[in-house]
């Protein structure tokens, strides 16, 4: 192992100014350029070019694969030239190597895990900062001075002893087992989700969840034992969260029970178009806790999962995408029934989204009060694109071609009688208002 460069600061100055520092910078920069196209090569033979992908991202420095090669290709090379040159230049370039592939692993890993976390911005900013310091402390020698003072702070925690050195180095024990957790459950969710569509989506999706759960569970696990803290006593703790599930949190696990059933069942699946009570919308998440519906009009409604086991739900694209969909209009008793029945349907394809097959369909629902009502019915393979716009199409067509046929949209009409003393009906005056009765004789 070198030697700190603080203790030998004075010949990796010479080092670094001896013509020999050249040879060391011409090998990093071809170990830069060989990693380059090592990843590249990799890269465009696995047809990467996935975002979510830790070890490649859209370009080759987004990923953490090419520091990991080129920190590989570099401690190779500074293993060769170390029995022929006075290392100057690969005492810093491993150090901020290493630092390096910490911070892109780290952050790719987060970035892929929890894309939509606010709170994943700081921890990526903590390790940056973290990896950094780490290096400028190793680099000047300064790392070992700096453990051997932080042990000296200890304390007796019941039958153990602890010290600052040693809770850092279990956290960051703690951190690299989560981290290799995540990444183990990003590239499986990456590959259960990369070709699901309709159905096994959210059966899929269930089972990554499971995944992840399952290995930072198992990763917290390794992380509290890395640290000193003994796991018979979680048993204790797990005795207690099942007496507060029993009692106090038995809403909230129905809720991820009902989340499993609904999964594994597959009564409901991303996509489908649902009614639950008077909410009608399309599923977007089905989470472990709740399902997300969004409605025609944007907005989204976050349902418990136990309330779509418990309840009455209309799932409309269950066994079908296809919904029906329909719009009422009457006209005069006078009217042609048949010519009507031809214009409504007619006017219901106008619209492109009305399906041709089922055709749509215009029916005499009832006798109306004012006049005949029709119910035109129709076909659409796109509820997702909303309702109103193509019912306000279809009620236009149908307006236009009754008033070009002269049939006529009666108005509410009602006729009154009134009785007055005498029995002799009140004749309305033109103002709405009875007429005074005449005077009696006499």
């Amino acid at each position: 192992m070198d030697m700190p460069m603080l203790d030998d600061l004075g010949l990796w100055v010479q080092a670094f100014l001896s013509p020999t520092v050249l040879v060391e910078l011409a090998v990093l920069a071809v170990c830069v350029g060989l990693a380059w196209g090592l990843v590249a090569l990799l890269q465009r033979g696995l047809r990467q070019g996935d975002p979510r992908s830790i070890l490649f991202g859209v370009r080759i420095v987004d990923g953490a694969l090419f520091p990991l090669v080129l920190l590989s290709l570099a401690y190779i090379a500074r293993t060769l030239l170390h029995h022929w040159v006075a290392l100057a230049a690969f005492k810093i370039a491993i150090p901020v190597l290493v630092a390096l592939v910490v911070i892109r692993i780290g952050v790719k890993v987060l970035q892929v895990a929890y894309p939509d976390a606010a709170w994943v911005r700081p921890i990526e900013r903590s390790i940056s900062w973290m990896a950094w310091l780490g290096m400028v402390l190793w680099v000047t020698g300064l790392l070992p001075l700096v453990l051997d003072e932080l042990d000296q702070i200890h304390w007796r925690v019941g039958g153990a002893t602890l010290s600052v050195r040693t809770i850092i180095e279990g956290a960051v024990t703690a951190a690299a087992v989560l981290l290799i957790a995540l990444w183990i459950s990003a590239a499986i969710e990456s590959r259960l989700l990369r070709s699901a569509t309709g159905a096994e989506l959210s059966l899929r999706m269930a089972v990554s969840n499971a995944v992840r759960a399952l290995l930072v569970f198992v990763g917290l696990l390794v992380a509290l034992s890395s640290v000193g803290i003994d796991l018979t006593a979680l048993s204790v703790l797990g005795g207690a969260v099942g007496v507060g599930i029993g009692f106090g949190l038995q809403k909230l696990a129905a809720n991820y029970v009902s989340g499993f059933v609904i999964l594994a069942e597959r009564s409901m699946r991303i996509g489908d178009n649902v009614k639950l009570d008077t909410f009608e919308g399309r599923i977007t998440q089905i989470n472990a806790r709740y399902t997300v519906i969004r409605s025609p009009s944007g907005r989204e409604s976050i349902v418990p999962n136990e309330l779509l086991i418990t309840q009455r739900v209309e799932n409309l694209s269950l066994s079908d995408p296809r919904v029906w969909m329909s719009t009422v209009v009457s006209v005069a008793y006078e009217s042609d029934v048949d010519q009507v029945a031809q214009l409504l349907t007619n006017a219901a394809l106008v619209s492109p989204r009305v399906l041709r097959d089922p055709a749509p369909s215009a029916a005499l629902s009832a006798f109306g009060a004012d006049g005949l009502e029709f119910t035109v019915g129709f076909w659409i393979a796109d509820p997702e694109n909303g309702s109103l716009g193509l019912r306000s199409d279809i009620n236009r067509a149908i307006l236009s071609a009754l008033r070009a046929h002269q049939i006529e949209i009666p108005y509410p009409q009602r006729v009154m009688h009134v009785q007055v003393d005498g029995a002799v009906p009140a004749a309305m005056s033109p103002g709405g208002t009875p007429a005074p009765a005449p005077a009696s004789a006499g």
